[in-house]
């Protein structure tokens, strides 16, 4: 008989956050920890778990740790904090954006501890994480990856074993050059609806029901037109994502001018103090006049 899940999660931002909400829903969440502690003790508060006062704690508490963080920096950071409690039987669970050698690399380090690690990257937005409707691409061994799957079946809609430990990370790589590439698009079409002053609300209608339609359009296409820039993926965080692109294309000596075109774009806008905005914060750019940016 497989053991029970007891569940920790580390990193409640946006996305961290409700899918906690759904571990503790489907009684798999046993406790919480957050860099912040005051965010965790008040969200183990409403949901009915514990907040750790460490992630060694947490660990030692668990079975099955699921981590989403920020950056590569960060999961390594936790993985390190982690291992004084991980032991063998557990599983860490990171459903970050990394690279593909950073999750090689957390593998490793949570094998010296006894454990098995999974990446397991998420796609559906901060949308598909409160409805726990998430798609998840994931990298691991097949038994680590079935003795976690309510786990994963707790947050995700959809759930696609894409090979070993780096592959989830490979994946979610290509869906960020789709989600960067189709952002530019979309942004830039609607700048240009703008200026030639067509209704907004059959335009999208128009643009939804044929080929232009996409995940973006449908769920940032109105809020991006009333300049509501507040919810969603943060346009710094899709930068670093880019960034994870561009050196995997390099590593490969292959050319991504969409990526590069891309990354020029979100860095300035990063860079202008917009980091914090959703992505679709992109069309600010693309109204100004041509020569604006040069």
């Amino acid at each position: 008989m497989s053991e029970t899940i007891r569940a920790g999660m580390i990193g409640l931002g946006a996305m961290g956050a409700p899918m906690a909400g759904h571990l503790a829903s489907a009684g798999l969440l046993q406790a919480v920890w957050n860099r912040t502690g005051s965010k965790a003790e008040a969200l183990a508060a409403v949901i009915g778990v514990t907040a750790a006062d460490s992630p060694a704690t947490l660990a030692r508490e668990c079975n099955v740790v699921v981590t989403c963080v920020s950056a590569d920096a960060d999961l390594l950071a936790v993985i390190a904090a982690l291992r004084p409690g991980l032991r063998a039987g557990s599983t860490v669970v990171d459903t970050s954006t990394v690279s593909p050698d950073t999750a090689r690399r957390a593998a490793q380090q949570a094998a010296q501890a006894g454990a098995a690690f999974v990446d397991a990257p998420v796609s559906g937005g901060v949308e598909g994480a409160i409805r726990g409707s998430l798609s998840v691409m994931a990298g691991g061994e097949s038994a680590d990856i079935e003795r976690i799957l309510p786990v994963l079946e707790a947050i995700a809609a959809s759930i696609t074993h894409m090979g070993p430990v780096g592959s989830g990370q490979a994946t979610k790589a290509v869906n960020q050059v789709i989600v960067g590439g189709v952002a530019e698009a979309v942004c830039e079409a609607l700048a240009l609806a703008e200026k030639l002053n067509l209704p907004q609300e059959r335009l999208l209608s128009v643009l939804a029901a044929g080929a232009a339609d996409s995940w973006f359009l449908r769920h940032r296409g109105q809020s991006m037109l009333d300049n509501r820039f507040d919810t969603g993926f943060k346009l710094a965080l899709l930068l670093k994502d880019l960034n994870i692109v561009q050196s995997l294309a390099r590593d490969l000596n292959i050319s991504m001018q969409g990526v590069e075109l891309a990354i020029r774009d979100f860095g300035r806008l990063v860079e202008s103090g917009d980091g914090n905005n959703d992505i679709s914060g992109l069309i600010r750019l693309k109204r100004a006049p041509a020569d604006a940016w040069l």
